[in-house]
């Protein structure tokens, strides 16, 4: 492996490192209630990053992503679990203005676009869905707003 494609590979995760106050707006443009927040920090190997995050809303759960990557194609993966039991693995993509997540399944393929504003301190994302081999629609917009 080059390791200083894998460096550099590794350094676009950087963006994401820090604490965040989230925002979820639901398809009919009204904000869910309750707080949440999440954190997102190097693992201590420093090959990858550990998002966690938690909300207020029972229909949102509580979630644990490791985020990696694989150095020597530049390509990325999240590996999400969450405290109902979900487990998924997400190719991603990012760039200096970009982020993007998803995955296909044959029950539910996903998909998450964001960018980044605000120098970096906003992230304004739209989660899709496809169920059944219906063509995507909105599950819910999500903002990340940095605290720290």
């Amino acid at each position: 492996m080059n390791q200083s494609t894998a460096e550099r590979v590794l350094s676009r995760l950087g963006s994401l490192v820090g604490e965040w106050q989230l925002e979820a707006i639901g398809p009919d443009g009204q904000s869910w209630p309750g707080e949440a927040r999440a954190t997102i920090e190097w693992h201590d190997s420093g090959a990858h990053i550990v998002q966690r995050s938690q909300a207020d809303v029972p229909e949102a759960p509580d979630s644990i992503s490791i985020i990696g990557c694989d150095g020597a194609a530049g390509t990325y993966y999240q590996l999400y679990s969450d405290d109902r039991g979900v487990c998924r693995v997400y190719e991603m993509s990012i760039t200096e203005s970009e982020w993007k997540l998803w995955r296909k399944g044959e029950d539910m393929a996903q998909r998450f676009t964001a960018t980044f504003e605000d120098g970096g301190d906003t992230i304004r994302g739209r989660w899709e869905i496809a169920e059944a081999q219906e063509s995507f629609r909105t599950d819910f917009d999500l903002i990340y707003r940095r605290i720290k």
